[in-house]
């Protein structure tokens, strides 16, 4: 057996990942060597069973309920299916709950990088020959380790300094220099990617683009922090998943690897955006909730708040080398990724009807 372990995969992104994997009775699970993929969850509130539900019973997938701190069982899942691989995902990643409870996000991003660090080393240590060369282990990681741009500053790129500005993003710059300490003390075959905002389907309703699209449904205020005016590089969450594939398999080790989405763009143009796109797609005329509310058009709904502390201005990736060493370029432009994404939210209502009842209550929006 040849698996490839990935932690968080009932989060957004990990999802997303698995479901890349398996797609078309997972052809290319079986281009990339792979017999199987085992995804390592502990379902806590940002992990969502049924985001995989329909995979259950396929031979090429195995579910377990499992936290990453428990590196006994880690290490139990590793050597029973023959993990070869493994793609660390899981992490707390929302920025408004790190400032509001830090404590879990050092906690799961930090010491539980280091368990995954730790089963994936005692691991690797014991193979011998190809099995040993050809193992990776491929943390996930933030571009807001490098804290936040100016204006007119160049894009973060793989050589830009840490300078990490929130507790989540200080957890997250931790874990990566676990990552680095692991390659250069104990030669660990470890590559890092660190990505920018991610968007598409299966995201948590707390975050900005499905919070907006479903609060705006609901003729709900979309309250944006300051002046609205923060940019973010956004990547769909599929080149995001065939990025991470390109330096799982092409990466050299011990190195970092910027993925990017070429995608700058204002908070408040994001907003707008999703109005406009639901003006089209669900018009006000046909939802009860907006006529109710006696809005003309989506965009009505913006309200500004307050700024949220410790709030980065501008995020930035330059991904050349990702793309000059691993072959690797985003598929999608956000003009075709955020209709694909708003339309999946639109044809999904039950799956984000769950969330808003069972998994967590939106009383503010996640400007990013």
């Amino acid at each position: 057996m040849n698996s490839i372990l990935v932690t968080g995969g009932c989060g957004f992104i990990g999802s997303n990942f698995v479901r890349v994997l398996l797609r078309d009775d997972a052809k290319l699970l079986k281009e990339k060597g792979f017999d199987r993929i085992v995804n390592v969850d502990s379902l806590t509130y940002a992990g969502n069973p049924a985001n995989l539900s329909d995979l259950a019973g396929s031979d090429a997938y195995v579910f377990s309920e499992t936290s990453i701190l428990d590196q006994d069982t880690i290490s139990s899942l590793i050597k029973e299916h023959g993990v070869n691989s493994i793609v660390h995902f899981a992490a707390e990643s929302h920025v408004d709950r790190s400032i509001d409870t830090p404590e879990p996000f050092i906690e799961t991003n930090v010491t539980g990088t280091l368990r995954m660090l730790e089963a994936a080393r005692h691991h690797w240590a014991g193979l011998e020959g190809e099995a040993k060369d050809a193992f990776r282990f491929l943390h996930v990681s933030t571009d807001e380790v490098y804290g936040t741009l100016g204006p007119n500053d160049p894009a973060f790129c793989e050589t830009t300094p840490y300078a990490p500005n929130s507790p989540y993003s200080a957890s997250k710059a931790s874990s990566d220099f676990l990552v680095r300490a692991y390659f250069h003390t104990y030669g660990m075959p470890v590559v890092t990617t660190n990505c920018s905002n991610n968007y598409g389907p299966y995201q948590f309703p707390e975050k900005l683009i499905p919070l907006v699209t479903l609060n705006a449904l609901e003729a709900k205020p979309l309250p944006i922090y300051g002046d609205g005016k923060q940019i973010r590089d956004w990547l769909f969450v599929e080149d995001h998943c065939t990025g991470i594939l390109a330096a799982l398999e092409k990466g050299d080790l011990g190195e970092t690897y910027c993925i990017g989405g070429r995608s700058e763009m204002e908070n408040i143009q994001i907003v707008k955006r999703i109005c406009g796109l639901l003006d089209e797609l669900a018009p006000v005329g046909q939802n009860e909730n907006a006529q109710k509310a006696g809005i003309e058009k989506y965009e009505d709904l913006i309200t500004y708040v307050k700024d949220r502390p410790g709030h980065d201005r501008r995020y930035a990736i330059n991904c050349e080398r990702s793309e000059k060493e691993c072959g690797w370029v985003p598929a999608e432009t956000f003009d075709s990724g955020i209709r694909k994404t708003v339309q999946w939210y639109l044809d999904n209502q039950d799956w984000c009807r769950d969330i808003a009842e069972k998994k967590y209550a939106r009383e503010r929006l996640g400007n990013a």
